[in-house]
C-alpha cells in the first residue's frame, strides 16, 4: 500500500514538474505532511528526483532545439556554487527553521501567482 502512495506522490510531482510548476513544490509537502518524513529528508529526496527528472527534461529540450549554449557557463557555474553553499547552510539549520522557511516561500509564491492572474 505504501509503495502505491509513494508512486502517486512521484506521479503528481513529476506531472507538475513537467508542466513547469516545480515538482518539489508538491513533493516536499506531501512527503513531510502526509508521510511524516523529516524536512531535510524530504528535501533530499526532492533533490534526487529533480536530478533524474532534469536529465530527461534536458534531453527532450535539446532534441526539440530549445537549448542554446550561449551564456550557459555562468548560469551553471553560479548554480553549482550556490547549491554547494546551500547544502552547507542546510546542514547547520534546524528542521523547524526549514519547515517555516519553506512554508513562507510557498505562501509568497501563492500570493505572487494570485496577483499575476489578475494582472493579465
Amino acid at each position: 500500500m505504501m509503495f502505491f502512495l509513494y508512486f502517486l506522490a512521484g506521479v503528481f510531482s513529476g506531472v507538475f514538474g513537467g508542466m513547469g510548476m516545480g515538482g518539489g513544490t508538491l513533493l516536499i509537502p506531501i512527503l513531510s505532511i502526509f508521510f511524516g518524513f523529516e524536512q531535510k529528508l524530504s528535501q533530499g529526496i526532492n533533490l534526487l528526483s529533480f536530478l533524474l527528472m532534469s536529465l530527461v527534461s534536458i534531453f527532450i529540450h535539446i532534441k526539440n532545439g530549445f537549448v542554446t549554449t550561449k551564456d550557459i557557463f555562468p548560469v551553471v557555474l553560479f548554480g553549482v556554487i550556490f547549491s554547494i553553499l546551500g547544502a552547507f547552510f542546510v546542514s547547520y539549520v534546524s528542521a523547524d527553521f526549514l519547515k517555516i522557511g519553506f512554508g513562507v516561500f510557498l505562501i509568497v509564491l501563492a500570493i505572487v501567482d494570485f496577483f499575476k492572474v489578475f494582472k493579465k
